[in-house]
């Protein structure tokens, strides 16, 4: 067990880190480790949660997150450690061992360090400290005044020891590894002048003093620009010594290799004009420093630049390149120029690569990276670029399957990019994936989207979010790449609409459809012929490799088919194998009755060439890869290879990597894996029988997973269902730093899921196929109106498949709720009036109140108040029964405002007040702002202007400073009725105009 500060707060587990939850159980993790073994009182514990004024219910959260994180260490056996969360009086104490805090053995590294007496051993220990950083420090923590402050000095303290190991270096005379580490920290903190000093001496130490200067002058200019300041002592000190060629004190211990050379240009002292071998032009005016034939002048203190001998203004001008000790580039031989006597002119200096700090708009880029050692193909690239020269052309690239299409595509999609100044998509339609195609208004929300339409300005018909791609591409050069498709009709919604874009298909098919309807011009693709074969071999395994054996090489090349899967494939296998021998490769291949299937374009043609490279393989990679075959969706990562191979993510990992090094599977994106069909398809042969156990453990990973997000992006909410009865916990868990991330999770593997669900349904996994698609609720609602009524339908037919009231209610409730927000009412009342006696039916006491709250909504929509007011009351009396206060507030807030249009503001603000009182947490800024506005709202119905002003303006404020614009437009909607304050005018259209442009 290990705890984490010196990046993302955690505690790691031999099964991977503990899900910890939201922000604020992390901060409180974190005040209790940074002072580990000492009783933290609650007030201190509040100041590190809590930026501004805390809740009323501040110690009762304390409380709950304490409670939480005792259960998870007491779940990974922390007693087993020594490691105890215990209760004194009115603080907490963590205890633990402090060699597992990483903070504390940071620290004691650094003092070991410091008394070695050998620069090597410093080195060692300094790397070590160093390398228990794994981001900012207390990250995934909220940032509370205490905490910034501990994560601030932290920091400090990681920067000096980057410094003290830079100086470690130079004290080995490795001035080139001292300005390496320094030059990354550098670049992070632009303005920390030690670090740009010290750097600027180990490059000049390092024989690099043209760099070293640049570095100053950069430096130079970005202390004026953002804090018109000079530089300081130790930057104007380090520049100094640089001019006067002061080797220092540790200069010249790498034997010439890094540090100037005393008899070379680089060590010399004063710096005289005229000496072609000092590096010194006669270009120059001849009245700047140097030319005079005197030493050069040190740089002079900042104080003494401001006047001239004359009292008056003074300006000292940076050196040029003629007047620099060596010459710009620093080298012995004087500049590669020339003067006009036929003297070595100046030499410009060499820019200093430097990451721009101000960030640069780049067009949008959807093109997965270029494939690499692509071979051959020079007729079809030349076809595809005579095809793309017309009016609003169509390539359409076709082959077999295994053939190369998507290489070519995406090669000649990447040679030029300035062709396509405004962009380049691309979407894989998977036409030929068992994983099925993707709906298409999916692939154009994601065009849209990309190019720069808000989410809620997406249309939700195909036909009409096509014709705005249309339009928005109509004066746009973009390329178009749509990859894998199976039919014409799928491509020509996804067609831009300007003369000047390109769109590059690619297809198993012929698709004639297309080229008679939009004249898309075809190229053809066949096998690698021979000599390219051979090349594609050559550029994997080097080329002295393959002409030691050309005849062999080229046989292989033969065997293969010209495939360049089964040639990767194959290639790999003789790379990571030097004794062999591609005759004896050759050989083999020989050998296999399949042989000639590699000519014909079957699934089999590349099984030959997999069976072979499996057999290579270790167990686990080959295990790792059969259980990959049964995987539903279309990609992976490391949590999700392990459910299906029943492992922990650190063992699925190196089996990836293992199986990516044999080119069995590709990396897409980091930690993004991807199967290519064809190696699916033979993977699932591999192990048939191992399908079912396969597919149940990534169900219940799937499970897991939403579970930890959901309770992450919507923390204290009550859990929608209880976990099957057979239900087995993956090994490792993804954790989930805060809401945002959480969310991005749900939103960037819905498609998985949604296969996933699918894939349980058809196996008769029906308990799973509805909790995976329930578990997207926090998705569900933040996007309701995105189309989830097929998957909520799915889920419901499974729920009623096992005759089960209690899942069938629950079901109920979301899809009741997402049909009210769709305008579909008569639909949604008759779903959800089933649904309390349902939940009744089941004994699901807190589903049968969030039932009741759905249909009460509805019901008041209708003009069905009293029956709305009469079920939401009940609601409240189950939820107060079982003790749950989420649930109870959600119905409260529903009530108030159905009491508040039945003209009894009264009660609404006495429902108001007992919402509140249950106490909120910071989290749920959502709910108190519709309270408070409800509040505001009766006391405007009282006549009590003031005080209802005074509320919607507080709820309006605390919206805004929430982001949730929502709440913003509808209190400051509020206010507007009763008072024409320019100021609300104001804030009402800037709220408004947020909701537009952030969709």
């Amino acid at each position: 067990m290990e705890f984490r500060l010196l990046g993302t707060v955690s505690v790691d587990t031999f099964t991977g880190p503990l899900p910890l939850g939201p922000a604020k159980r992390r901060s409180l993790l974190a005040a209790l480790l940074l002072s580990a073994n000492t009783p933290v009182t609650i007030a201190r514990l509040t100041d590190s949660l809590w930026d501004d004024t805390p809740p009323l219910h501040a110690r009762s959260v304390i409380q709950g997150h304490v409670s939480r994180l005792r259960a998870l260490l007491v779940g990974a056996d922390a007693e087993a450690y020594g490691v105890e969360l215990v209760t004194l009086g009115d603080a907490y104490v963590l205890r633990l061992p402090e060699t597992l805090l990483d903070a504390q053995r940071f620290e004691e590294l650094l003092t070991l360090a410091r008394g070695q007496r050998s620069p090597a051993d410093s080195v060692l220990m300094l790397k070590e400290a160093l390398s228990l950083w794994q981001g900012p420090a207390l990250s995934g923590a909220f940032a509370g005044r205490p905490l910034q402050a501990a994560a601030h000095s932290l920091e400090e303290s990681r920067l000096a020891t980057v410094e003290q190991l830079a100086h470690a270096y130079a004290a080995l005379g490795e001035h080139n590894r001292a300005a390496a580490v320094l030059r990354a920290e550098a670049v992070a903190h632009p303005m920390r002048e030690s670090l740009a000093a010290a750097l600027m001496t180990a490059l000049y130490r390092a024989g690099r003093q043209s760099e070293a200067l640049d570095w100053f002058h950069r430096t130079r200019r970005l202390l004026a620009d953002e804090l018109g300041i000079d530089p300081g002592h130790e930057l104007a000190d380090a520049y100094a010594l640089i001019l006067r060629g002061d080797p220092g004190p540790d200069a010249g211990r790498e034997g010439g290799r890094n540090a100037p050379d005393r008899q070379g240009t680089a060590a010399r002292g004063p710096v005289r004009a005229g000496g072609g071998g000092d590096g010194v032009g006669r270009g120059g005016s001849g009245d700047g420093p140097g030319s005079g034939g005197g030493p050069m002048p040190a740089a002079r203190p900042a104080a003494d630049r401001r006047t001239g001998p004359d009292g008056g203004a003074a300006v000292e001008p940076a050196p040029r390149s003629d007047q620099l000790p060596g010459g710009a580039e620093g080298g012995t031989n004087g500049g590669t120029g020339s003067g006009t006597d036929g003297a070595p002119g100046p030499v410009p200096p060499r820019p200093l690569p430097v990451p721009s700090l101000a960030g640069v708009p780049h067009p949008t880029d959807l093109l997965p990276r270029a494939p690499r050692g692509f071979q051959g193909r020079t007729a079809e690239l030349a076809a595809l670029t005579r095809a793309a020269a017309g009016e609003a052309p169509v390539c359409l690239v076709t082959g077999p399957a295994g053939v190369g299409k998507t290489a070519l595509a995406l090669h000649w999609a990447h040679r030029n990019p300035a062709a396509f100044p405004d962009g380049r998509l691309f979407a894989d339609l998977r036409g030929f994936s068992d994983t099925g195609e993707p709906a298409l208004i999916e692939v154009l929300r994601e065009f849209l989207l990309a190019l720069g339409v808000a989410p809620r300005r997406v249309p939700e018909s195909v036909a009409a979010a096509a014709a705005l791609f249309r339009s928005l591409t109509d004066r746009r050069r973009l390329l178009v790449v749509l990859d894998n498709a199976r039919h014409s009709a799928t491509v020509r919604p996804l067609l831009p609409g300007g003369t000047d874009c390109v769109t590059l298909v690619t297809s198993r098919h012929r698709l004639e459809g297309l080229i008679a309807s939009d004249a898309a011009r075809p190229v053809p693709l066949d096998v690698l012929e021979p000599p390219d074969g051979t090349a594609l071999l050559a550029g994997v395994l080097g080329e002295d490799r393959v002409l030691a054996e050309p005849v062999a090489a080229g046989r292989l090349a033969e065997l293969c088919g010209g495939l360049p899967l089964a040639l990767r494939v194959t290639a790999a296998r003789l790379a990571g194998r030097p004794s062999w021998t591609l005759a004896g490769l050759a050989d083999e291949l020989a050998d296999e009755r399949s042989r000639l299937t590699f000519l014909d374009v079957d699934d089999t043609g590349v099984s030959a060439a997999l069976r072979l490279t499996v057999q290579q393989l270790p167990q686990d990679a080959v295990h790792q890869l059969a259980r990959l075959g049964h995987h539903p969706g279309s990609h992976f990562d490391p949590y999700t290879a392990a459910a299906l191979a029943g492992t922990d993510p650190v063992v699925a990992t190196a089996a990836l990597e293992r199986l990516a090094a044999a080119h069995l599977v590709t990396e897409a994106a980091p930690g993004r894996w991807v199967l290519h069909d064809l190696i699916r398809l033979y993977a699932r042969g591999m192990d048939p029988e191992g399908g079912s156990e396969a597919l149940t453990g990534v169900l219940d990973h799937y499970i897991a997973t939403a579970l930890a997000a959901a309770d992450t992006a919507e923390p204290g909410g009550e859990p929608c269902f209880v976990l099957p009865e057979d239900y087995h916990r993956p090994v490792a868990v993804r954790d989930f730093v805060d809401r945002a991330t959480a969310m991005h999770w749900l939103a960037a593997e819905r498609d998985d899921l949604a296969l996933a669900a699918v894939a349980a349904r058809t196996a008769g996994f029906h308990d799973r196929a509805w909790r995976i698609i329930l578990l997207q609720w926090p998705q569900v609602v933040w996007r309701v109106r995105d189309s989830w009524s097929p998957l909520l339908e799915l889920a419901l037919d499974s729920a009623r498949a096992q005759d089960d009231a209690y899942a069938e209610s629950r079901v109920l409730n979301l899809l009741g709720w997402v049909l009210t927000e769709e305008g579909r009412t008569a639909e949604a009342v008759a779903l959800l009036e089933r649904s309390p006696m349902l939940a009744r039916q089941a004994g699901d006491r807190l589903g049968e109140a969030t039932a009741l709250i759905n249909l009460a909504v509805v019901q008041a929509e209708q003009g069905e108040l009293d029956t709305a007011l009469e079920g939401c009351g009940r609601a409240v009396e189950l939820a107060r029964e079982e003790g749950d206060a989420h649930t109870e507030m959600l119905a409260l807030q529903h009530l108030a405002r159905m009491q508040l249009t039945a003209n009894r503001p009264h009660e609404a603000l006495e429902s108001v007040r007992t919402a509140l009182d249950l106490g909120p947490e910071h989290e749920e800024a959502a709910r108190r702002v519709l309270l408070l506005t409800t509040s505001g709202e009766a006391r405007l119905a009282l006549g009590e202007e003031d005080e209802g002003i005074r509320l919607l303006d507080l709820a309006a404020g605390e919206a805004e400073n929430a982001g949730y614009d929502e709440g913003a437009v509808r209190a400051l909607q509020a206010l507007l009725r009763v008072t024409a304050e320019p100021e609300y005018l104001k804030r009402y259209e800037q709220a408004v105009r947020r909701l537009t442009d952030d969709g």
